[in-house]
C-alpha cells in the first residue's frame, strides 16, 4: 500500500510540476502554511518532520520566491512566525486545483468495478490516516 500510494503521489507531482517548480517538500510547506496561515517555525518542522536547518532554507526560498514571509511572535521575539501571503495563497489553490483535476481525470478513467472499490476503501484510509496522526506520524 504504501509504495502505491508514492508511486501515486509521485506521478502527481511529475505531472503537475510544469504548473509549479514547486519540490514536493516545498508543496507541502505551502499547503501546511496554507492550511494554518499563521505558524510557528518550530511546530511547522514538527509537522512536516523536516530538521530545523532544511526547514530554514526551505522557507528562504518560499520567502524568496514572495509565497511566504517569516517574522518574530509579537509575544515571544525568540518564536519565528510563518505566514502565507496572497501570491502563495493563489498558488497553493492554483496548485490544488490542478492536482485534484489530475486525479478526477485518471478516476474517470478506471472501470466502475475499480472505481468503486476505492470509494469503498475511502473510509478505512482515512481511519488510517487519523490513526497515523494521532499516533504522531509525520501527515
Amino acid at each position: 500500500m504504501r509504495v502505491t500510494f508514492g508511486k501515486i503521489a509521485r506521478r502527481v507531482d511529475r505531472r503537475s510540476s510544469g504548473e509549479d517548480g514547486l519540490t514536493r517538500s516545498q508543496f507541502s510547506l505551502l499547503s501546511t502554511v496554507a492550511r494554518h496561515q499563521d505558524i510557528g517555525v518550530r511546530e511547522l518542522a514538527e509537522i512536516e518532520g523536516i530538521n530545523p536547518t532544511m526547514l530554514s532554507r526551505m522557507l528562504g526560498k518560499l520567502e524568496d520566491a514572495g509565497l511566504l514571509t517569516r517574522s518574530p511572535d509579537p509575544g515571544d521575539k525568540r518564536v519565528v512566525r510563518a505566514r502565507i501571503t496572497d501570491a502563495g495563497r493563489e498558488r497553493f489553490l492554483h496548485l490544488r486545483e490542478v492536482r485534484t483535476a489530475l486525479f478526477a481525470e485518471n478516476l474517470a478513467a478506471l472501470s466502475d468495478e475499480h472505481s468503486d472499490a476505492i470509494r469503498r476503501a475511502l473510509p478505512a484510509l482515512e481511519a488510517l490516516a487519523e490513526s497515523m496522526a494521532d499516533a504522531g506520524c509525520r501527515p
